[in-house]
């Protein structure tokens, strides 16, 4: 669990970092926004190393394959504009927050220190979503479109990463 949390933290890192570089061209105003959001995961991606660090884990076999697919993912929806990057950050956001939720009711009174890693997380990924969702329409064409494919394939990965 903690290893796929890690990957995907590594994964968002790679979303933000490909949607920063093309919407310095495409959406300057959202920069800011999306270099703090960027912010965010690698502090929860050092807290989910820490964690494997201190377990003597290492860290997840699809690690690459999530980076490589946000930074894709990322300036895809960097070229498609601001309505897309929200759209898509909604979209992992709302997957994500429902797996770290089912974690924490798992781990209470099982691990401890793994709900504590996870639990120091939920509120700037809630943040990341809500933001989100202030910037986009929901009927618009891009919410209807790219929200189901990327909550999906979000939701697939982590399917895969927790696959052995």
């Amino acid at each position: 669990m903690l290893k796929v949390d890690h990957a995907g933290e590594f994964g968002a890192i790679c979303i933000y970092t490909g949607q920063i570089g093309v919407a310095r061209v495409r959406a300057p105003h959202l920069v800011s926004e999306l270099t703090e959001f960027r912010e965010h995961e690698r502090r929860h991606r050092a807290i989910f190393a820490a964690e494997l660090q201190r377990r003597g884990q290492r860290r997840c076999r699809s690690y690459a394959l999530c980076g490589i697919g946000g930074w894709v993912l990322g300036v895809v929806t960097g070229l498609l504009g601001p309505s897309a990057i929200a759209a898509t950050t909604a979209a992992v956001e709302s997957v994500v927050l429902r797996h770290l939720e089912e974690q924490q009711r798992h781990l209470l009174g099982v691990d401890d220190d793994a709900l504590r890693a996870i639990s120091s997380i939920v509120e700037e990924e809630r943040l990341h979503h809500d933001q989100a969702l202030t910037q986009v329409a929901k009927q618009s064409a891009w919410f209807r479109m790219i929200y189901p494919v990327v909550a999906a394939s979000t939701e697939c990965v982590i399917w895969l990463g927790m696959r052995r």
